[in-house]
């Protein structure tokens, strides 16, 4: 599997109005998560956090908040901020601009938020540009790569770390394949930020 593990020039040049990266003045760091709330990984993610003191803005999707109302009811309770990430995890290059954006009102309706991140970090144009009106689309600067089954965690730990700068917008998931990775490298990785003099805030 192949993808970038920083986001490519060339992309932020083409869709200058999505958000890729915050501020590069200050030693601040924002951590995401995608594709939760569930069970078996979301509580882990949480742990680690609040084992820090650092929140994160966890882009859900609105069929698992829907399903473990609990754990969403957490991550909000513990200070972290919330995005939409779809309701069913649409693949909008496959859905129409009508129907990717009844989904996104749909788990709007749950996160009540204006942050928004396209699963897959693809959307159409048309898309982006209805979105636009109504929402913040926030991509990413940092990929961990915690997704990817053949990914060695250290190698995950490495991707965030020898890759992360001022302002940068770092993804994580937590969902079941990204389990052993993220659960291994974000501590690690809030370590050497932390002693490095980095902060983080959510989005």
């Amino acid at each position: 599997m192949w993808y970038p593990i920083k986001s490519p020039f060339w992309l932020r040049w083409l869709y200058p109005q999505l958000t890729w990266h915050r501020s590069r003045k200050h030693p601040c760091l924002y951590l995401t998560f995608d594709d939760g709330p569930i069970p078996d990984v979301t509580p882990q993610v949480l742990n680690i956090l609040k084992s820090y003191g650092i929140k994160a803005t966890f882009f859900c999707v609105g069929d698992n908040i829907k399903k473990h109302p609990e754990i969403f009811k957490r991550i909000l309770e513990e200070g972290h901020q919330v995005g939409n990430h779809t309701y069913n995890h649409l693949k909008g290059w496959r859905t129409s601009k009508e129907d990717y954006i009844k989904n996104i009102e749909l788990c709007s309706t749950l996160t009540e938020t204006k942050l928004f991140r396209p699963p897959y970090g693809r959307g159409t144009r048309a898309q982006y540009a209805q979105l636009k009106k109504d929402y913040e689309i926030i991509m990413w600067d940092v990929m961990s790569g915690d997704f990817d089954e053949k990914l060695d965690p250290e190698a995950c730990l490495n991707n965030v770390i020898d890759n992360a700068e001022n302002g940068s917008i770092i993804v994580f998931h937590d969902n079941i394949k990204a389990s052993p990775r993220v659960t291994y490298a974000l501590p690690k990785a809030i370590e050497y930020w932390l002693n490095a003099g980095y902060e983080f805030k959510t989005l």
